[in-house]
């Protein structure tokens, strides 16, 4: 007889398994077990299949009432920690003014910077988890979230301080990426070498020795960095064992994502004005394309991803919230989802699997999170649907039955 701590029934599962057993059955490319059963050891998934096929066991067993269990959302792209409103920017967005002239004239980041410097860990954290409650209540599990907001050590360390109490304190599991290189401060003003020296002789070295980042990030931009100034960092972020990410190709073709391939990146993302020969470079490499549809519909921008492109190299598309106070005010990484079908041509299975097995991967989860499979995190959602594409056809509604976080309904 088996022992289990929980065996979960009453299901169908979409198990988004990337390399399924023969045996196993792969209906529409979901990886769909009907009238299925989960056991769960020590918050690890112990067994997934048919509940006919569940063995003799010795369990607390919850019937989960029908519906269908995904794995847990995974929100690979966010800057959740921030402080202050910048909904005045929206309305001059919508007056007419360029994501690249508000930043110009001292908004943008440069505005949450100042008010984040300003506010107190418990005003951070306290804002902040009413985010990611929303997000959680959308299915999320799985979170990454950056700093970026601080521009200088000490705020740098905090933003990521609270992300790490808010992985502590709430049932998520939280990745954190240290991204000092988001914006040159005002302090720095025409000086992005030296503020560049700063990130990688004291930011990257004391953040990393604290144990606070998981990756490194950057923004390789015309109103960010250099290919040159963000290889710099990722020289130091390589030096102090830290893998790296990339805001790239947002805004114009820098060749960011070629830089980002040379460094083995977990992932480029944004990636509109992506070029074929760094397309190619990240299919070899391993990157994940992180799509962020919440931006381009925010900035009302018109060059879109290569996503046939990226479909063809057999690159794996990630979809993210980028939820942050300027450029994305995204909630729901459902309606990520959905846009990116709508407004980038992604299939209802493109879209699951860009929340799921390849959003872990772009956080460098790809074997433990992302999939209902043996010895996995035991991290799923139970959904009040009829069809797992209806997850990407519905916009908003409360579709989420259940959450399980490490084995433990939350």
């Amino acid at each position: 007889m088996q022992s289990f701590d929980q065996v979960y029934t009453g299901f169908h599962a979409a198990t988004m398994q990337v390399n399924m057993a023969v045996d196993a059955p792969t209906e529409g490319g979901y990886g769909i077990i009907h009238d299925a059963a989960l056991g769960i050891v020590d918050g690890r998934i112990a067994f997934i299949g048919p509940a006919s096929q569940l063995p003799a066991h010795q369990a607390t067993v919850i019937d989960l009432g029908g519906g269908w269990v995904t794995p847990g959302l995974v929100d690979c792209h966010t800057h959740l920690v921030f402080a202050g409103d910048r909904s005045g920017e929206y309305e001059m967005r919508l007056q007419g003014a360029s994501y690249e002239a508000i930043a110009k004239a001292g908004g943008g980041i440069v505005s949450s910077v100042k008010h984040t410097r300003q506010a107190s860990v418990e005003a951070l954290f306290n804002s902040a988890s009413k985010r990611l409650q929303a997000l959680m209540a959308d299915g999320v599990t799985c979170i990454e979230i950056k700093s970026g907001y601080g521009l200088d050590l000490a705020t740098e360390t905090k933003m990521l301080q609270v992300a790490r109490q808010l992985g502590a304190q709430l049932p998520v599991s939280v990745r954190t990426s240290c991204l000092a290189a988001h914006a040159l401060p005002q302090e720095y003003q025409g000086q992005a070498d030296a503020y560049i020296d700063l990130i990688c002789d004291s930011i990257i070295p004391t953040i990393a020795a604290a144990g606070l980042a998981d990756a490194v990030d950057g923004f390789c931009e015309g109103i960010g960095f250099s290919v040159a100034q963000i290889e710099r960092v990722f020289k130091t972020a390589q030096a102090h064992g830290l893998p790296v990410k990339l805001h790239a190709e947002q805004l114009s073709d820098l060749g960011g994502s070629g830089l980002a391939a040379r460094y083995n990146a977990l992932s480029s993302d944004h990636l509109e004005y992506l070029n074929d020969s760094d397309a190619k470079a990240m299919a070899a490499a391993g990157t994940v394309a992180v799509i962020l549809p919440g931006a381009f519909f925010c900035l009302k921008e018109t060059q879109r991803p290569p996503i046939q492109l990226l479909r063809d190299l057999g690159v794996n598309m990630a979809i993210a919230s980028d939820c942050n106070p300027g450029s994305a005010p995204v909630l729901s990484l459902r309606l990520m989802m959905s846009m990116a079908c709508t407004l980038f041509g992604f299939t209802p299975l493109e879209a699951l699997q860009g929340v799921t097995c390849h959003g872990a991967k772009a956080l460098g989860l790809g074997t433990s999170h992302g999939q209902l499979k043996l010895d996995y995190a035991a991290d799923f959602v139970c959904w009040d649907i009829q069809q797992p594409a209806e997850l990407s056809y519905w916009l908003g509604g409360q579709l989420m039955k259940h959450r399980v976080v490490a084995g433990e309904l939350t």
